[in-house]
């Protein structure tokens, strides 16, 4: 299994952007976003725009050093923007990520918040899914009709398990019962798309495409297991086996949706 190439996440920034700007034409942007507590989807589509924004002066100015991103998540950073400008703000900023990404190229160094991917390429992928995921939420706050490629969902799932190695995943920290011990294995099935398997038995978690026994399995249609992975609602989803690990192993590994 592969990743997405860098040119197709330049390119699929801008086309999930364009299903979001799709997906909510026409509706109340005071809505409720079941999915994001407290936001509504006026807060929704400009974090999204600001997310892009951020990504975007980090690669432009090849930033080596963190770039705050304060405004992403600050209700009122762009309170100026009307409903009626939003829908041209948020093509605006896909286009310019995808067009400083471009022009620097997937190997050029720039800081990230991932500490091994110093790289143009995080910034494709990671705004690639986060537009993506996001677009379901919009989806699930209007009741639009939320499809996905399976090629870009298995990525999407791919790509949660490399954040899911990372020390902060599991290391131990005040309040969080240990992740790692001997036997905790777990089993990703994605109907026809993909399969992955986590090891927790070692001194860190791995994790390799391909079956094998575990404790907990999960399967279902793969654009369900990503949104199941994000703590999004999923009914095609099925688990069986340990659910208090598993259990355990979503709250670790999505650690950094809590920043």
């Amino acid at each position: 299994m592969t990743s997405l190439t860098f040119d197709r996440c330049c390119r699929e920034i801008v086309v999930q952007t364009d299903l979001l700007r799709t997906q909510i034409r026409g509706a109340d942007t005071s809505t409720p976003v079941s999915t994001c507590p407290g936001w509504d989807l006026g807060r929704l589509l400009r974090h999204v725009g600001g997310d892009h924004r951020w990504a975007e002066e980090v690669v432009r100015t090849r930033a080596v050093e963190p770039v705050p991103g304060d405004p992403v998540d600050d209700p009122a950073a762009y309170a100026h923007l009307d409903d009626g400008a939003l829908d041209d703000w948020l093509a605006e900023g896909a286009a310019q990520l995808g067009g400083a990404l471009r022009d620097a190229g997937p190997d050029a160094r720039v800081w990230t918040p991932a500490h091994e991917r110093n790289t143009t390429s995080f910034w494709a992928r990671r705004m690639t899914h986060e537009t993506v995921v996001h677009r379901a939420d919009a989806a699930l706050a209007t009741g639009a009709a939320f499809t996905l490629d399976d090629e870009l969902a298995a990525d999407a799932v791919q790509e949660w398990m490399e954040f899911a190695t990372v020390p902060e995943a599991y290391e131990p920290r005040p309040g969080a019962p240990g992740l790692l011990g001997p036997g905790r294995t777990l089993q990703f099935e994605a109907t026809g798309a993909g399969q992955w398997h986590v090891d927790l038995g070692g001194d860190r978690p791995v994790w390799h495409s391909g079956r094998a026994a575990a404790a907990a399995t999960v399967k279902g249609p793969v654009t369900d297991l990503l949104l199941f992975l994000y703590r999004r609602p999923s009914p095609a989803v099925a688990t069986e086996g340990d659910a208090e690990l598993l259990e355990l192993w979503l709250e670790r590994t999505g650690f950094w949706l809590e920043a």
